[in-house]
């Protein structure tokens, strides 16, 4: 039955300084309703940073969180000092467990930022973010110094430093706060001029007892006015930078996640800790009341999960079920979202408190119609399991994959969707890059109308969407060198392609290899390589002036009965993807045992599930190596952005190995259809207990992990059949996991189906499943394997609460 547990919290805003070097009159932590920073510590404590640090480190260990983002913040952190940095950002990294990204991050107004201070966060990996709101007269609206002298000069020498080729990596982007009398052509040009990787357009913080100024004779919705003229400035100029308001308001449309608190309908998964160490919610609700982010919390005495039961915190993540009557029947209210919680804030007027539209209700409902109909190319999704996007599969094809199957022709039309939503979202992201044109972009474009079949192979590798779903999903710490990658590996493919003369393209190099997406990766110094593609190879010429012509480490293959060939993925960079700790390249013995074990593992599948192994044939590619888990325990993952691939920590048994390739494809198949298809609500938050696990899942989980064991239930099925009659352990143990698999599945259908939130096609596929298990249901068993699946059972079951 479906349960609620507390949302992990996956985002940090630590205090580090509770004082500012600046006087900004819209600022919502000295100038709003709380004044909570008066009797704060102004620095955080070594204790403080400690415990804090231990506190993210074993949420992320008992969450199995694979990424968190900190951002250090204030007053104004610079103010901390460089030690006290130092100290925040190496506690914070040493805490997490193997496997959690730390995405560190700083907020400042950039008054202070130094060289030095460049320099230390080049060495630990802090990313910068700035406030400014424009050119000289924006900013001087409202972010001067005590004695009114304006900051402008000081943050413009900030961003150059962050601009500097040394330090441009660290460049996060710009924080503007809107006011409405300032020219949004003139804020967004002098913005625009200073080539932010994103910009946040920031509403000003306010509530229904507080209202946003709105000047006379700027008519009702001036903020929607100006974020829409900046949209359209935007959209003209092929969106130069990211902007998390429009594209959240983009993929909103079309049922995908919001990037920001402020719009959408996710939960929020954010906390903030003060100097004096005690726990907050998200700071904008200082605008609300004094002490209105109190959770009474702290650090010493409370985890992160106490604090994600905290019902404030709960109240930001029941979605739809959490907003105001008004907001529920609001026909854009998946993309507003009910707008940022604390601008929902009235401290009369019948109910009290959070049960309100936003403050800003008119101007969101206004700039989500207007962005629409600015001529935007993303449909909305449709409703009832209709398709998301134009479909290749017909429906023989859609019943054979609600079974669980799919032969050549079904995994081969999945396929053909997606390498279009590859390439779909690589030319999204590389719009947002803001880069135009671009070397990269116009080789993969010439590339394409001469050489389709070596740009396809190319972009059909894996993790060629990796980088676009990191970049589409905010994360700009990848850079754009892997675009670069790919379109050297498709002109080295492609040879001179009848593009006349050779084509080369420049691609970054870090870490001393240049990676070749599909080919293997080439040892060169750090710095900027040019790759040229020839008639008969490539040549490489580094930094240094250096030239290399063959590759150092070539992506190897495994050839497997039947002429079918698998890459084992040990160099790509981007094959971190997956929920488990990658290995490192294979040494010659270990390749050999991956070898063996393939050909053992794939002849298996053919003799023991040839319904699934004819799909497995044809839509997997790749097998990447993980690290061994645990002693006892195999280690397997599948990644929603990496069709085509499996990883897998090579088990001790080629049995085994078969068992986990046909399960992870299962997950590779059902993700490509949840990219064409609704198959459930996806509104639907609340979650359900799998019989298989002790821990409650939303509903994608559930039916992802249901479909998966489909395969599982047939393959000890059949190797049950094998052991008819036959005594031993190994018949025995066989005999137990098929009454064990056929059990959970089958339990797990019913659950699915009962949820209330399939889609038509949704409930198809619950029928589909339910049909493929009949048979297996149907096989008689010993008493003795049935008590020996009873005590498996019992030993895991799941309490649900």
């Amino acid at each position: 039955m479906p349960t609620r547990i507390p949302v992990p919290l996956t985002q940090f805003v630590l205090k580090m300084h509770s004082r500012c070097d600046l006087a900004c009159d819209h600022c919502y932590v000295y100038e709003h309703a709380d004044s909570s920073w008066r009797t704060r510590p102004r620095a955080t404590g070594d204790e403080i940073l400690a415990k804090t640090a231990e506190r993210i480190g074993e949420h992320a260990a008992a969450h199995r969180l694979t990424a968190v983002r900190v951002v250090l913040h204030g007053g104004e952190p610079l103010l901390a000092g460089p030690d006290r940095l130092r100290r925040a950002a190496e506690a914070l990294r040493a805490a997490l467990p193997p496997g959690c990204a730390l995405d560190l991050r700083i907020h400042t107004n950039g008054v202070l930022l130094s060289r030095s201070f460049c320099e230390l966060f080049a060495e630990l990996g802090v990313r910068v973010g700035i406030s400014l709101d424009g050119d000289r007269a924006a900013n001087d609206r409202h972010r001067r110094f005590a004695d009114g002298r304006s900051s402008h000069p000081q943050v413009l020498r900030a961003v150059a430093l962050l601009r500097e080729p040394s330090y441009q990596h660290l460049y996060a982007g710009l924080l503007c706060t809107i006011d409405v009398e300032n020219d949004p052509v003139a804020v967004y040009r002098a913005l625009a001029e200073l080539q932010p990787p994103a910009v946040d357009f920031l509403l000003p913080h306010a509530t229904w007892d507080d209202p946003p100024k709105r000047p006379s004779g700027r008519g009702t919705t001036p903020y929607a006015d100006w974020l829409l003229t900046v949209h359209e400035l935007w959209e003209a100029d092929r969106r130069p930078f990211a902007v998390r308001t429009f594209e959240s308001v983009h993929r909103t449309r079309r049922g995908l996640s919001s990037l920001t608190e402020s719009l959408g309908l996710e939960p929020s998964d954010l906390a903030v800790i003060e100097t004096d160490g005690s726990f907050e919610q998200a700071d904008s609700l200082k605008t609300a009341y004094d002490g209105a982010p109190a959770t009474g919390m702290d650090v010493f005495r409370h985890s992160l999960d106490d604090l994600a039961r905290h019902p404030g915190i709960a109240a930001r993540q029941s979605g739809l079920a959490g907003l105001s009557d008004t907001c529920r029947s609001c026909p854009v209210v998946r993309s507003c979202g009910g707008g940022l919680y604390a601008h929902r804030y009235r401290s009369h007027h019948g109910s009290g408190g959070f049960d309100h539209p936003s403050v800003y209700c008119g101007d969101l409902m206004k700039l989500i119609n207007g962005i629409a109909g600015q001529g935007s190319s993303v449909p909305v999704p449709a409703q009832g399991g209709e398709p998301v996007r134009p479909s290749p599969l017909d429906p023989a094809h859609l019943d054979q994959l609600a079974r669980g199957y799919g032969d050549g022709d079904t995994v081969r039309a999945l396929s053909r969707a997606q390498l279009a939503l590859t390439r779909a979202m690589l030319a999204a992201a590389w719009d947002a890059s803001g880069r135009g044109r671009g070397e990269a972009w116009a080789l993969l474009a010439a590339l394409d109308a001469e050489a389709p079949a070596a740009v396809d192979a190319v972009l059909a590798h894996p993790y060629a969407r990796a980088w676009a779903a990191r970049r589409l999903a905010g994360d700009l710490s990848v850079g754009l060198g892997p675009l670069a990658a790919l379109a050297a590996a498709a002109a080295v493919r492609a040879g001179r392609a009848g593009l006349g003369e050779a084509v080369q393209v420049a691609v970054p190099v870090r870490g001393g290899w240049l990676h070749l997406p599909t080919l293997g990766r080439v040892a060169v110094p750090d710095g900027e390589a040019v790759v040229t593609g020839l008639a008969d190879g490539f040549r490489v010429r580094a930094a240094d002036g250096s030239e290399r012509g063959e590759l150092d480490e070539p992506l190897r293959r495994v050839r497997l009965a039947g002429g079918w060939t698998v890459a084992l993925e040990d160099v790509d960079p981007l094959r971190d993807s997956h929920d488990h700790a990658v290995a490192g390249r294979l040494p010659a013995g270990e390749l050999l045992d991956w070898t063996g074990a393939l050909r053992e593992a794939w002849e298996l599948l053919g003799r023991d599930l040839p319904g699934y192994a004819e799909g497995l044939r044809a839509g997997l590619t790749t097998i990447t190596p993980l690290r061994p888990g645990p002693a006892g325990r195999d280690v397997s993952s599948a990644a929603r952005q990496a069709y085509g691939a499996v990883a897998i920590a090579r088990p001790s048994t080629a049995p085994t190995l078969a068992l986990l390739l046909a399960h992870e494809f299962q997950h590779v198949k059902l993700g490509a259809v949840l990219d064409l298809y609704d198959l459930y609500d996806r509104a639907d938050d609340r979650l359900y207990f799998a019989p298989w696990r002790p821990d409650p899942r939303p509903l994608e989980g559930l039916l992802q992990g249901t479909y998966a064991h489909l395969a599982v239930t047939e393959y000890w099925g059949t190797r049950t059949a094998a052991y008819d009659g036959l005594p031993g352990d190994a018949a025995e143990r066989a005999r137990a996991q098929f009454a064990l698999w056929r059990r959970y599945t089958a339990e797990a259908v019913e659950r699915l189906a009962g949820s209330g939130a399939l889609t038509a096609l949704g409930a198809r596929f619950a029928d589909g499943m339910r049909e493929s298990l009949t048979p297996w249901l149907a096989v008689p068993l010993p008493a003795a394997a049935e008590r020996d699946a009873e005590r498996i059972r019992v030993r895991l079951q799941p309490v649900e609460a």
